[in-house]
């Protein structure tokens, strides 16, 4: 099951995000936000070329310096499906899950599978406190499994 995403945030309710977290407004860190808010489980470099469209120049390392100090504000979160470059989105601290395509990379929030945090656990904690779950659901995404059906048909 899909998640819809709630509508993106004004530039006030992104600068309140900003202060509330204790971090500083500035162009940059605006620009980053607001960008990835309309283009979640985007890389580092969709996310600076999304930045530049908005700002007009920032340097690469300005944008990840922002991912960085963000992620850490919980305002963003990082997932790393493996053999696919970083991704980034602004959905936090509600232990959803993804659906990413072997093929092209598409990237969906799911919800949780089971309850909440953490939604799944495990067998044994071995002294672990459990707080949170991650799964990632690979597959094809409807685009390229029609793209495949259609090549070997």
């Amino acid at each position: 099951m899909t998640v819809a995403t709630p509508p993106s945030p004004d530039r006030a309710q992104l600068q309140e995000q900003l202060r509330a977290s204790g971090l500083r407004v500035t162009a940059a860190r605006l620009a980053v936000l607001a960008w990835l808010n309309d283009h979640p489980h985007a890389t580092a470099d969709q996310v600076a070329g999304g930045a530049r469209e908005l700002l007009g120049s920032v340097s690469t390392q300005a944008v990840y310096d922002v991912l960085n100090v963000c992620r850490a504000a919980d305002l963003v979160r990082r997932i790393e499906p493996a053999g696919h470059p970083a991704r980034y989105e602004t959905r936090t601290g509600d232990n959803h899950h993804h659906l990413v395509c072997r093929t092209c990379g598409r990237t969906e929030d799911v919800d949780c599978t089971v309850g909440v945090a953490p939604c799944l656990t495990p067998a044994e904690s071995l002294g672990f406190v459990v707080d949170e779950a991650e799964v990632v659901f690979w597959g094809l995404c409807s685009d390229c499994d029609h793209h495949d059906r259609k090549r070997m048909s």
